[in-house]
């Protein structure tokens, strides 16, 4: 294993901005993968996580702003964070659709709510070491966080076999841009932990963390999801059900994932050494959502 940290690779960085989307759920039905609840409800656990876990991300990254030093690590730095912060908002607007269609996911979101405001949000610490610490720690798990959000934005950029099965159009369109901007900003997260620390021991440390409570959480959304489908009259699910989907094509395959442990845990890791900006942008530019929002701007003299 190299000791060496992998250089960027300038091709794969583009300027980040925040896009704006507009999704209509009126269509979507409540098994957006048709005959399927469980690939269904599997992904649907983003629409759980992610609108805390990204308000989240926000609140510790404009934490961070004041100690950065680099004038283009802070630029991306801010697009990073206008990203996030309309992917929490879209996700955000996904569960009226579900309490309409009779599964109400607020005992689940309200303890995502705690883990991230609560077990992860601001400590009075005092000013200093502690608190630098504390601040370090979250940046750390982030970067983590985002090694993963960016395996699942380029599964999900190439997963055909949703189109196949006929995968409502809407969802794929929210998932495939969100993971598009995902691949997009994959390196900022670990920029920003190597220019404030970067130490190994906090890196693998927080992989370790980050990658046990994403396992848990996730699998408590999907057995929240299909004990609470009211579809559902004996649900079933399993990690064989996982695998046996991701060999499918429907969900991401086991060894897939695995594959990327060791990669994020290599001395020489860079995000921009996976995945491809190019594929990523080229799907932003097509986006339904994205096109659809530059089409409900008023013309410069509806507004005046």
């Amino acid at each position: 294993m190299s000791n060496t940290q992998a250089r960027p690779v300038e091709s794969e960085r583009v300027p980040l901005k925040a896009r704006n989307v507009y999704f209509s759920w009126d269509n979507t039905p409540l098994h957006w993968v048709p005959g399927d609840p469980f690939a269904t409800h599997t992904i649907n656990v983003l629409h759980l996580l992610l609108p805390a876990g990204e308000r989240w991300f926000v609140h510790v990254y404009k934490q961070a702003l004041p100690l950065i030093e680099d004038e283009r690590l802070r630029a991306d730095v801010i697009g990073f964070i206008g990203q996030e912060a309309v992917h929490s908002q879209s996700h955000d607007e996904v569960l009226p659709h579900l309490r309409e269609q009779g599964l109400d996911p607020t005992p689940y979101t309200a303890q995502v709510d705690w883990f991230f405001e609560k077990l992860l949000g601001d400590r009075t610490l005092p000013p200093g070491r502690a608190r630098r610490w504390w601040l370090l720690e979250r940046v750390a798990l982030i970067a983590a966080i985002e090694h993963y959000t960016a395996f699942l934005g380029d599964w999900v950029l190439g997963a055909v076999e949703l189109d196949r099965r006929g995968a409502d159009p809407t969802m794929l369109d929210l998932l495939r841009w969100h993971g598009a901007e995902e691949v997009e900003h994959r390196s900022v997260a670990f920029d920003l932990f190597q220019h404030l620390d970067g130490s190994y021991r906090r890196r693998a440390r927080t992989w370790a963390a980050a990658f046990t409570t994403l396992v848990f959480l996730w699998q408590r959304g999907v057995r929240f999801f299909m004990e609470n489908d009211p579809t559902l009259t004996a649900p079933r699910y399993s990690v064989k059900d996982f695998h046996d989907r991701g060999r499918q094509g429907v969900l991401p395959a086991t060894g897939a994932m695995l594959r990327s442990i060791p990669r994020y845990l290599g001395r020489g890791y860079h995000p921009s050494h996976e995945f491809s900006t190019a594929q990523a942008v080229a799907y932003l530019e097509a986006s339904p959502a994205a096109l659809a929002a530059e089409r409900a701007k008023p013309s410069a003299r509806e507004a005046a």
